[in-house]
């Protein structure tokens, strides 16, 4: 039974997918499922160097030295990455666990698990973009919590304030430049650098 285009995320249609794969018969039944979604849909072979960044989900066949080809840094992936595993020889679980793919495809391919891998590659990387986020959100606001407690004590030492005036004392100034309290703490903890 065939999927229809209708029953996908509406998402998937706008996609740009690179294939970086063989044109054999296979490769020539993934090009097509995958081009029945309504994505743009690219083939790229021989793989190169270095595969592109402009994509929004890399279809590429797992062979050696292909995490030295991937266009990002670790763990910063900038596209979803489905790793195609040939039917033999048994794949390189190492090479597989460095590649860190969002999905994997294995040969043969069928219109179902084609579709499965592209829907989960893309899901499982849209989550992780979500969840990196947060954690530099947090990042953001720890250190401006770090930096709000050091303006504080320096402002407790220089000017002999309490804890309380301390925090009031930049929560006014914040007010009147119009900032954020974080914004004056980060100056009052500059200035007591430069100053030494």
């Amino acid at each position: 039974m065939a999927w229809r285009a209708g029953v996908l995320p509406a998402e998937i249609a706008n996609l740009e997918i690179l294939v970086a794969t063989q044109r054999d018969e296979g490769g020539e039944l993934l090009i097509r499922e995958l081009q029945r979604t309504r994505a743009r849909v690219r083939h790229l072979w021989p793989v190169p160097d270095r595969l592109p960044e402009g994509g929004d989900v890399i279809f590429v066949d797992l062979a050696p030295g292909l995490n030295a080809r991937i266009p990002w840094v670790p763990g910063e992936p900038k596209a979803a990455l489905v790793l195609i595993i040939p039917a033999f020889p048994p794949p390189d679980l190492e090479l597989l666990r460095n590649c860190a793919p969002d999905a994997v495809l294995h040969r043969p391919f069928t219109t179902h698990s084609v579709l499965t891998s592209l829907v989960l590659a893309r899901s499982h990387f849209t989550y992780d973009a979500r969840l990196r986020g947060r954690i530099d959100k947090l990042d953001e606001t720890l250190r401006a919590i770090r930096n709000v407690e050091r303006a504080k004590s320096i402002l407790m030492a220089r000017e002999n304030m309490r804890e309380d005036e301390a925090y009031h004392f930049m929560r006014r100034q914040a007010m009147s430049r119009r900032v954020s309290l974080s914004a004056v703490a980060a100056a009052i903890v500059d200035s007591q650098q430069l100053l030494g």
